[in-house]
């Protein structure tokens, strides 16, 4: 692993204007683990306005301390005045940071009171961790600075408080939830002590922003042992005050092919999921998270009729809570609406592909799978992919191109105001909603000169007519497919 010589330089420069001058936290970790670090920070004895006369270019706008210091492509970025050509070649932002020791956390996230040290100590003893209270001076990579065991607990694979774990984490609330990240991305056990301290606490992460809540769960999830960090979450008495829902399936029973409970189920497909996508793996986590709401016994089995509905609305409540991009929010709410889509390759035909296509969205179709793989080997099912998810998947590269929206139809609304001799209006879009519903049907329509004479007996309809069509055409489609979905899984 190698230091990038703009740091270097950094480093040098602090260290040649008469201050110290070293790497910090969790890049020195992943240094040491051989993990490239996502961000390389620095700690020094200079002061803000100090650290700006070595560096012009940074800036200070916190009370905390630390100058960002951009670091760009001279080559690209020497000449331009150019705003957005600036961030264009932006390379790295360092954030350069005095010693300093911090006093008093009445709203359980900032310090009231920030000193500036003079001595590196003070600094490293306000850190969370010990794996990250580790501080390196490049030009001695041997002499690590570590006070408090952090080598070897990166040895031993641990992750331990500096100091009192209470105290930290009544400092900053938020590090109960970094301990679970760590533990996720990094494969560590919690030292028992901070694990204790984390249950013990585990109701002043109501302190924390939902914002923040929401990118350490992010993290989480996007981790390699996603599953293993939601279950510590629980353990931990954290998933209570995050995700209350998820919890509500723990003991709650399911039956026929489902062999475990719904909570067990949920983090079980989390663990298979077979994206690399946060977003999919939420849904996996989530998908079924209705089905304590939704469960009755019929006949004596145990069914939870409308539970990817439901699931879908408390997800959207879910994601809105947590400060969730609205992005985000509609792609993993669509995920679980739509996760018990029926498809049987021996009943299947290539319209009802493209109807599934409009359903769900074509960029959303490999997700979907995705999805139903998790669902099914978190289900216990040994085979992840059987042989209709193989078929489906070439039917969908099939009809890859078959027109799906009415972007895609070779007639638009200026030619059926030209061929029809009407003005702009509803109408427009209410005939191409039926030609749509057509074209999906049977993909050869789809050419100007049978559009054009189709629409030309549609205009003899009225508006309400049209839209009955159009209604009767793709919105009955959508809710026989529905139908099929109920009766196929007596979930």
């Amino acid at each position: 692993m190698k230091i990038p010589d703009y740091v270097l330089k950094i480093i040098k420069d602090l260290k040649a204007s008469g201050y110290e001058a070293y790497i910090v936290g969790g890049c020195v970790r992943d240094f040491l683990m051989d993990k490239e670090p996502k961000d390389w920070d620095i700690t020094t004895n200079a002061r803000p306005e100090e650290i700006l006369k070595v560096f012009p270019t940074g800036k200070y706008e916190n009370d905390f301390g630390t100058v960002l210091l951009p670091i760009r492509d001279k080559a690209d970025c020497s000449k331009t005045e150019n705003e957005s050509d600036k961030k264009e070649c932006l390379k790295d932002v360092i954030e350069i940071t005095t010693y300093r020791s911090e006093q008093g956390y009445s709203d359980r996230r900032h310090p009231d009171e920030v000193r500036f040290e003079k001595e590196l100590d003070k600094d490293l003893e306000r850190r969370d961790f010990t794996i990250n209270a580790l501080a390196m001076d490049p030009d001695e990579p041997e002499n690590i600075v570590d006070l408090f065991g952090g080598r070897k607990d990166i040895k031993a694979k641990i992750i331990r408080a500096v100091g009192e774990p209470s105290d930290r984490f009544k400092e900053d609330a938020l590090r109960m939830l970094r301990a679970i990240r760590f533990r996720s991305q990094l494969n560590f056990e919690l030292e028992p002590k901070t694990q204790r301290a984390i249950v013990k606490l585990a109701g002043s992460i109501k302190f924390i922003s939902k914002e923040r809540i929401k990118d350490e769960l992010i993290k989480i999830l996007s981790s390699d042992r996603p599953s293993e960090g939601i279950l510590l979450l629980q353990e931990t008495k954290l998933l209570q005050y995050i995700l209350p829902e998820l919890e509500q399936g723990i003991g709650v029973d399911q039956a026929r092919h489902h062999v475990y409970p719904v909570f067990k189920h949920n983090i079980l497909s989390l663990k298979y999921c077979p994206s690399p996508f946060w977003q999919v793996r939420f849904a996996a986590l989530l998908h079924d998270v209705a089905k304590p709401k939704t469960k009755k016994i019929i006949d004596g089995i145990a069914t939870f009729y409308n539970h990817e509905y439901v699931g879908a609305k408390i997800v959207d409540r879910i994601m809105t809570r947590l400060k969730f991009s609205n992005t985000d929010r509609e792609r993993v709410v669509n995920l679980v609406k739509n996760h018990m889509f029926y498809y049987n390759d021996k009943e299947v035909s290539a319209a009802s592909v493209r109807r599934l296509i409009v359903k769900v969205g074509r960029e959303n179709l490999k997700d979907l799978i995705d999805l139903r793989v998790a669902d099914r080997l978190g289900s216990g099912t040994p085979k992840a992919m059987p042989y209709k998810l193989r078929h489906l998947e070439y039917m969908m590269e099939k009809v890859q191109n078959d027109p799906v929206s009415v972007k895609m139809l070779k007639i638009n609304g200026d030619d059926l105001m030209k061929v029809l001799n009407i003005a702009p209006g509803p109408k427009i879009g209410a005939i191409l909603d039926v030609l749509l519903g057509e074209v999906i049907e049977d993909p050869e329509l789809n050419t100007s000169e049978i559009l054009q004479e189709r629409a030309r007996e549609l205009d003899e309809f009225n508006l309400e007519e049209l839209r009955e069509k159009a209604k009767e055409v793709i919105e009955e489609k959508r809710e026989a497919d529905d139908k099929e979905i109920k009766k196929q899984y007596k979930v």
